[in-house]
């Protein structure tokens, strides 16, 4: 056991916990962020993204150890009200099907508007590859990426 000093969200956390244990492990056992889903375990699936700074990472074969100083946010983080521009843009064209991707799916795409506010179609296509969609909801999600890009100058 190792003693860790993080920031999840915007909050300092302190932890006692293995340094090998995943993000994903420690936002859902040890702090309670139930938001970031396990998928496949292997970091293939996406359902664990969340953002290492201002890049979509898969929490699920991430370590604590490598964590460091840099901010973790995670959907829960997002915005505190759903609000966030790609949240609304979810809900506009009617995204969620299942629900159990949404969460690493808004996070990847979230990470790009802030590079990116106005990608292309291979640009979306690439930086959303890896993040699977159980109920094929793919040309929605492109096109929530596309109108919440439109909607906010910073994404």
């Amino acid at each position: 056991m190792a003693n860790f000093k993080i920031n999840v969200n915007g909050e300092q956390k302190e932890l006692d916990v293995d340094p090998t244990t995943p993000m994903l492990w420690i936002l859902r056992d040890h702090l309670n962020l139930v938001g970031t889903k396990y998928g496949c375990g292997i970091a293939q699936c996406g359902a664990c993204t969340v953002h290492l700074g201002s890049t979509a990472v898969r929490s699920c074969q991430l370590p604590i150890s490598s964590i460091g100083d840099q901010k973790i946010t995670t959907i829960e983080g997002l915005s505190e009200e759903g609000d966030h521009p790609i949240q609304q843009a979810w809900l506009e064209h009617d995204v969620p099907q299942c629900g159990y991707c949404q969460a690493g799916q808004i996070m990847s795409a979230s990470a790009l508007l802030k590079k990116n506010p106005n990608p292309s179609d291979d640009q979306i296509d690439r930086a959303m590859n890896g993040n699977i969609c159980r109920c094929g909801t793919y040309v929605r999600i492109k096109e929530a990426i596309k109108t919440a890009g439109k909607n906010s100058p910073v994404a």
